[in-house]
């Protein structure tokens, strides 16, 4: 792995991280000069209000609208997503129990009465809310995330019917989703100032709380990742491949989780996988269908930072997250992590979900709180999200190829 390249991919997240602290600094050392700066950080969360609506219909629509017919087969497919996602409530729930036994946030930042708060969506009021809005112009606001991601996948299907990328509606929707990809990139260039300025406010408004709730967060948050690598990785392995599985795992398992760690990308982490996968004897139609697919949409470790950011802004306000938030906590974590990740700028679109589920009335406050995470938590989460693309190659092959298929590979290369 070349050193420039993991320069070039840790740049912006260490320009970030460094706007952060130093705006982290300002607001402890010179209070009015934090609240001053806030409106910067006002106008980022404001301008991603508004692309994040158009964003996520262009994006999906089109993605489902010029799909062509793969010559997959469905029972990898099957096998691949129904994986993905039981590994995704696995890290939701193991996430939740820890955030209960050590919270994040242990004293509120300031009290803020849960009925201001907004309440968080009954299972009911979920399952309606995910499919349906009100009507049209319901969808045309960030509170409506479910509906509109849904509403769009159907519009996508409608599409792609009607005769896919060759009709006028398809180009314009892939021509859509590039010009709003440029829009992001544009946005992104004053990231680092908005968050210099939101961190100042932050400082500045509720001083050491934010220091040590953050420093609390990733305490808990690295160990887990690393220790989940060799407990659950090891069970999954075992349940794939059987006999002599795990100890295959491990030998193959450190290079992709190294390159993730050095590129914090699961795409750039495929070609790394797919070597492994076939040094291990997995089929190959196996691994070409789990590891780039899995590159987007397996995301344990994101599922960790949902439920986390969850937990922690709830602690922000002096909100309990009770027994009672299980289902709807990892509902969500699934959703914004394995669903949406895949999505062109997927991770500001999984806050936005949060957001609009839990802290609906406190989206301007919540927002920043939640992408800050997200930064601090990027490089375990990407190595958990990649290098876990190989080992689910294991349960997939098992549904494919049979229990043995691990023993047999073995006694090939023999």
């Amino acid at each position: 792995m070349e050193r420039k390249s993991v320069i070039k991919n840790y740049r912006f997240m260490a320009i970030m991280i460094v706007s952060m602290i130093a705006g982290a600094v300002v607001g402890w050392f010179f209070p009015d000069a934090g609240h001053f700066v806030k409106p910067l950080g006002t106008v980022f969360i404001n301008m991603m209000f508004c692309i994040v609506v158009p964003l996520v219909f262009a994006s999906i629509s089109s993605s489902v609208a010029n799909t062509k017919s793969r010559k997959r087969s469905g029972k990898i497919m099957g096998a691949t997503i129904g994986t993905f996602v039981i590994t995704g409530a696995i890290a939701a729930v193991i996430m939740f129990l820890l955030v209960n036994i050590f919270p994040p946030v242990v004293e509120a930042w300031t009290e803020y009465p849960s009925q201001e708060m907004g309440d968080y969506a009954s299972l009911s009021q979920m399952i309606v809310n995910f499919f349906t809005a009100e009507d049209f112009v319901g969808l045309l606001t960030r509170r409506a995330m479910l509906p509109l991601i849904v509403f769009s996948i159907l519009f996508g299907f409608a599409v792609n019917l009607n005769g896919g990328s060759e009709t006028l509606v398809g180009k314009f929707l892939a021509d859509l989703t590039n010009v709003m990809l440029k829009f992001v990139q544009l946005v992104t260039y004053y990231a680092p100032i908005a968050f210099f300025a939101i961190f100042a406010d932050l400082v500045a408004t509720y001083g050491a709380e934010t220091i040590t709730g953050y420093g609390r967060a990733l305490l808990l948050y690295y160990p887990l990742c690393f220790i989940y690598v060799f407990t659950a990785f090891p069970v999954f392995a075992w349940f794939g491949g059987g006999k002599g599985a795990v100890k295959t795992m491990f030998q193959h398992i450190t290079r992709p989780a190294v390159v993730s760690l050095g590129t914090c990308s699961s795409v750039a982490t495929i070609p790394t996988n797919l070597e492994e996968a076939a040094s291990t004897g997995i089929s190959k139609d196996v691994a070409e269908m789990v590891i780039p697919l899995g590159a987007t949409m397996h995301m344990d470790g994101s599922c960790f930072s949902c439920v986390l950011k969850i937990a922690f802004v709830l602690g922000v306000f002096g909100q309990p997250m009770g027994i009672d938030m299980l289902i709807p906590v990892v509902l969500v974590a699934v959703l914004s992590s394995v669903g949406m990740s895949g999505v062109p700028g997927g991770g500001y679109i999984g806050e936005y979900i949060i957001c609009s589920i839990f802290f609906p009335d406190i989206i301007e406050i919540a927002f920043p709180i939640l992408v800050a995470i997200g930064n601090l938590v990027d490089p375990p989460a990407t190595m958990i999200n990649a290098s876990g693309d190989y080992v689910v190659s294991y349960i997939v092959s098992r549904f494919v190829d049979g229990k043995d298929w691990l023993q047999k590979a073995l006694s090939n290369k023999d």
